[in-house]
């Protein structure tokens, strides 16, 4: 539930934030979008191409004309394009409309709206290995505790403050994280920046200072939001129906004949361990088997198969009936390193994880992944990427590495291959589990030990026990089953606040114009937030078309590359933003030629392929441009599994056109 500070001051804050997207509607109510055609939204001063967007405070109304004393309320953090300005009796009026398409819908008081410059959101991290964030009541207020000696202490006696539930009429914090996750891919949310500021605090950490606001959901247009309750949420009786999925992903090709016997029977023996403790309807087991393709083009039978879906599974007899068929392939691959990434896709999305609060893939395999730019790669990604994926599905990754001797020069490239795979923000390294030797025994003990450790967690959640917060995970160089345990209750305990958080519907904390970190005081290492770049479908279009660009111009000048710069503004001249910026003699890096939106050149990082000039292609070797081409290609990779995920494009508004849904791509997934 949300936790607010000094809520008796409610009246005294004329704006409340929180939650947005999926209660929003930025029409006037009934009346669909059926304004005047106005042409192109006005520019932000000093673009070419980016127009003046604005989000309404709570009480914004929409009016026939400028200066209307009446009008028909519109919910609280909608989005408008600004189409024109007009001055009335000292007060800035805005003509607005849904989208760019110079349909409006009628005039705000600019007084009810605050500016919104780029298309940037926040979303929370889980809160499950640090403390939940501060929101302060303005910059100055943050900035005391970021300066002070100690900041973690500062902002713990603060909080300890709101915990005895009395704070002065001007106590700096308006609001607080909640305690449980909100996962911006199942409950959308809007943190708009609306300014930011890089700081460091007296022990030399880099921190971003945050101007947000934000609206809870569900609040009706022309209305304050209701004062939250503040009582916490039921987590005994809710965690009683936590449940969980573990999904094998195994490699089935020749070599893998033993391991997959010691899977099915480790499975075997759990579930009846499961059956006898009274926990078999919560913990659901699923297997996706993967191969790859062979020089010789010899049937494989299948490149990933589901054998069995956990949502469907209904326990040991359904699980060993539906593996019955899993064997090793009769022919040999290309290569030794299999196509791994295609069989953690294929359980990403061909499997429902809806029902569970528990997410898990175990990838068991003895070979190294296919690059993304091996030509028998089927996803064109790599461990990054596939690993992105999992995140934005709340999945966590363990890779049980078999180190067979057969293998011994692929080991090291593996390693690296699956740790970035498995790398998990929970624990302080990857979920990464290598088997010496290969040895079969040694195999099933870690799997066993995995398997049965979620099966308990989930028993204690349904005995109504949340996993112990602050869970440190074991040193590397503990025994296998202690680093296993440790790990699996620090992600369990994440994936349970994120359950919580799911179930109570948790939103945002109400504040307004309010200020907050990006890195937790205590541990500033770790983030508090992550930055999101909501596209349109356009933009990531554009996007994928410009990349496409370069990545085609940069295959045919690897020979050439004193030609590279020139190729690519004679090819730009197809796809540019700004077309005059092609003949600009100043124009030395692919950033000047105007290949992008303007809304990129604003973001808070460098871009890669952006900064890339003439000198710099040229001192490069082949492999190097080959590794910066390849880099393209697993970026175009990705951005069609965004484009695909329909389920995680969300519109702004019902009555926007479908070009204005948009999508959160993570910051770092921009190229």
């Amino acid at each position: 539930m949300i936790t607010r500070v000094a809520d008796h001051h409610r009246a005294s804050l004329s704006v409340i934030v929180a939650i947005l997207f999926i209660t929003v509607l930025v029409g006037v109510a009934g009346g669909g979008r059926d304004a005047l055609a106005q042409g192109k939204p006005l520019l932000i001063e000093g673009k070419q191409t980016l127009y003046q967007r604005i989000l309404t405070y709570p009480g914004a109304s929409i009016h026939a004309a400028a200066g209307d004393t009446t009008g028909t309320p519109v919910p609280a953090m909608s989005s408008f394009y600004v189409y024109e300005r007009r001055n009335v009796a000292g007060a800035d009026w805005l003509l607005v409309g849904a989208a760019d398409d110079g349909i409006t819908a009628g005039w705000i008081d600019g007084r009810q709206t605050v500016a919104w410059k780029q298309q940037l959101a926040l979303a929370f991290t889980n809160p499950a290995q640090r403390d939940r964030t501060l929101i302060f009541r303005n910059q100055q207020d943050l900035e005391a505790v970021i300066n002070a000696e100690d900041p973690g202490a500062a902002a713990g006696a603060l909080r300890q403050r709101i915990a005895g539930g009395s704070t002065p009429d001007d106590f700096p914090v308006v609001a607080q994280e909640p305690e449980t996750f909100i996962d911006i891919q199942h409950q959308f949310y809007l943190l708009p920046i609306l300014d930011a500021k890089e700081t460091m605090t007296g022990a030399g950490y880099e921190m971003r200072e945050l101007h947000l606001a934000s609206i809870t959901g569900g609040v009706e247009a022309g209305k304050e939001p209701a004062a939250p309750s503040l009582s916490a949420p039921d987590t005994d009786n809710m965690l009683r129906n936590f449940s969980a999925a573990v999904v094998f992903v195994i490699d089935s090709t020749q070599s893998m004949g033993p391991y997959i016997d010691q899977t099915k029977k480790v499975v075997t023996g759990i579930y009846d361990q499961i059956q006898k403790q009274d926990t078999g309807a919560n913990v659901k087991f699923g297997l996706v088997a993967f191969r790859s393709k062979t020089k010789e083009k010899t049937d494989i039978e299948y490149l990933t198969k589901v054998f069995v879906d956990p949502s469907q599974a209904t326990g040991k007899d359904s699980f060993l009936e539906s593996v019955k068929k899993l064997a090793p392939a009769n022919a040999s691959t290309a290569r030794f390193s299999e196509d791994s990434y295609a069989g953690v896709v294929a359980a990403l999305n061909d499997i429902d994880w809806s029902a569970f609060g528990g997410r898990y893939i175990v990838l068991i395999t003895d070979a190294g992944a296919l690059e993304g730019k091996d030509e028998y790669s089927s996803t064109g990604m790599n461990g990054e990427q596939v690993r992105l994926l999992a995140q934005e599905r709340g999945v966590a990754i363990y890779t049980v590495h078999l180190l067979t001797p057969e293998g011994a020069s692929n080991h090291k490239e593996a390693e690296a291959q699956y740790g970035a795979l498995s790398k998990n923000s929970e624990t302080s390294r990857p979920l990464l589990y290598p088997v010496e030797g290969g040895n079969v025994d040694q195999f099933g003990k870690v799997i066993g030990v995995l398997s049965q450790a979620i099966v308990e967690q989930v028993k204690t959640a349904n005995a109504g026990g949340l996993s112990p917060a602050g869970v440190q995970t074991a040193p590397a160089s503990t025994d296998d089953a202690t680093r296993i345990k440790s790990d699996v209750a620090a992600v369990g305990y994440a994936m349970q606040l994120a359950y919580l958080g799911r179930l109570a519907k948790t939103t945002t904390p109400e504040f307004v114009d309010a200020w907050a970190s990006d890195r937790d005081f205590a541990k500033p290492d770790v983030a508090t937030m992550d930055v999101r770049v909501l596209l349109t479908k356009r933009q990531l279009s554009d996007l994928q078309q410009v990349l496409r660009t370069v990545l085609d111009v940069g295959k045919t000048k690897q020979l050439d590359p004193a030609g590279f710069f020139d190729a690519i503004r004679s090819a730009a001249a197809t796809v540019s933003r700004d077309p005059t910026k092609l003949k600009d003699p100043n124009a030395v890096r692919l950033g000047d030629l105007g290949l992008l939106d303007e809304y990129l050149s604003d973001l808070p990082y460098k871009s890669k392929v952006m900064s890339i000039d003439q000198g710099i292609w040229q001192s490069w070797s082949i492999s190097e441009q080959q590794y910066f081409l390849d880099e393209i290609e697993r970026k175009l990779a990705m951005y069609q599994q965004f484009n695909d995920d329909v389920d995680s494009w969300v519109k702004l508004a019902p009555n926007a056109p479908a070009s204005e849904a948009v999508y959160p791509v993570p910051l770092d997934a921009m190229p």
